[in-house]
């Protein structure tokens, strides 16, 4: 019986990546991913910058892995393969394009199914743009709710910020969402019409050279971000 390791890769930084990340990497006799040549391109990378290293913990750099594509339109077919894998004893490793596996990207039906059948399942820890935006933002994060990408439909997104106003006044938190460059300016107007012109914090670009956290009101936001470039992690508080 094999093992499936869940392993989050950087976000930005290579320099992120964990001794257990690369180990499990270069040990994994298949790659589940969501982009089989960004994850092959990242292997050689890895590979390039700390071949001593992994030469140092005795692994061997002369068998790379197969690689199998696991995202929203391949899982369904892709997690039998891997199942099948792991029952004749592969290890097989679950990355995402960036980042902690499983975080708004898919991987929980492969995982609880690995696990009814019995079989490990191990999490390797590492880079989050959540967890990354969360420590810089200057907010409370005792308590807090992430909520992935907001709602492609306008009416389910207003719907979705008029139930967080709502569950607000009982438990105060932190609320944070992922938001595309084309879906910003349509968030920060539903923000508005819903909140109020409230205080916000963007993160863009973490643990790149050109890392941004911004903190500011959402008219503000709407005249900075008039342009908008890259992936955004928004992070606001809902006054009680």
């Amino acid at each position: 019986m094999g093992i499936l390791s869940i392993v989050a890769t950087p976000i930005g930084n290579l320099e992120d990546i964990s001794l257990r990340a690369l180990r499990a990497l270069f040990s994994a006799d298949v790659i589940a991913c969501e982009d089989t040549r960004r994850a092959g391109s990242l292997l050689s990378e890895l590979k390039k910058r700390y071949e001593p290293i992994l030469t140092g913990l005795s692994i061997s750099l002369d068998k790379p892995p197969t690689f199998i594509r696991y995202d929203d339109r391949t899982e369904q077919q892709s997690t039998p393969v891997l199942l099948e894998h792991l029952a004749s004893g592969a290890t097989v490793v679950l990355i995402s394009d960036a980042g902690t596996p499983l975080l708004n990207d898919p991987g929980y039906i492969l995982v609880r199914e690995v696990r009814r059948k019995g079989i490990p399942v191990n999490s390797i820890p590492g880079a989050s743009a959540l967890l990354t935006a969360l420590t810089v933002a200057g907010l409370p994060t005792d308590k807090f709710m992430y909520l992935g990408y907001p709602p492609e439909k306008q009416a389910h997104r207003v719907r979705l910020l008029e139930s967080l106003k709502e569950c607000n006044r009982r438990i105060e938190e932190t609320y944070v969402f992922y938001v595309s460059p084309h879906k910003l300016t349509g968030m920060l107007e539903d923000l508005s019409a819903v909140l109020g012109n409230i205080e916000i914090t963007f993160a863009r670009e973490l643990t790149k050279k050109f890392e941004e956290v911004w903190t500011g009101t959402l008219d503000e936001a709407k005249i900075r971000y008039a342009d908008p470039k890259g992936e955004f992690v928004l992070l606001f508080r809902i006054a009680s």
